[in-house]
């Protein structure tokens, strides 16, 4: 018998209970790159999670088998005081307004490597975004991933410039989507 995906979608007040699960998959997932770069360290990570988490309507959706995180998918809220950052490229200026609920910021989508390929990124997606007030997706996509960015125009993703939204960190490819 096949094993079933359960999905949980979590707020801010449970990432006390599932922030080890998130971290694994993520030390798993980004072990290579963490082994080169510190940007991409655990340590780093977690940092960025809990500052994510920290933002307004934070979301997550984890999903498991067998009661093991196999991948998940967060982000929160841009506020209408959130001012676009890192951008390399102009942008016209009416994407770059913000109230408190036009922009979801999805910060990760990630898969254990045995689970790739099986749709459960876009289910871990979607589901995410079936939870969401905004009227927009935002996105960044690592420039030297192409494979991953034309799979999030396949999920109907728009590329709108780059960023290097840290200093230390690498350029992405910006890139949003409305949420129906």
């Amino acid at each position: 018998m096949a094993a079933a995906l359960t999905v949980s979608y979590h707020t801010t007040d449970a990432l006390p209970v599932i922030e080890k699960q998130l971290i694994e998959v993520y030390s798993e997932v980004y072990a290579q790159e963490a082994d080169v770069d510190p940007f991409f360290s655990v340590e780093r990570f977690a940092e960025r999670l809990r500052r994510h988490a920290a933002g307004s309507r934070w979301g997550c959706v984890l999903g498991e088998i067998n009661g093991e995180a196999i991948g998940y998918a967060y982000g929160f809220a841009r506020t209408a005081a959130y001012q676009w950052g890192g951008l390399i490229t102009a942008a016209p200026a009416e994407l770059l307004e913000e109230t408190d609920t036009r922009t979801f910021a999805l910060c990760e989508v990630m898969v254990r490597a045995g689970w790739r390929g099986t749709g459960i990124a876009r289910t871990l997606h979607e589901e995410l975004l079936s939870h969401r007030i905004e009227d927009r997706s935002h996105l960044l996509v690592q420039e030297d991933h192409p494979r991953v960015r034309a799979l999030y125009e396949r999920w109907g993703y728009s590329r709108m410039g780059t960023m290097q939204p840290y200093p230390d960190g690498p350029r992405y490819d910006s890139m949003l989507r409305p949420i129906p």
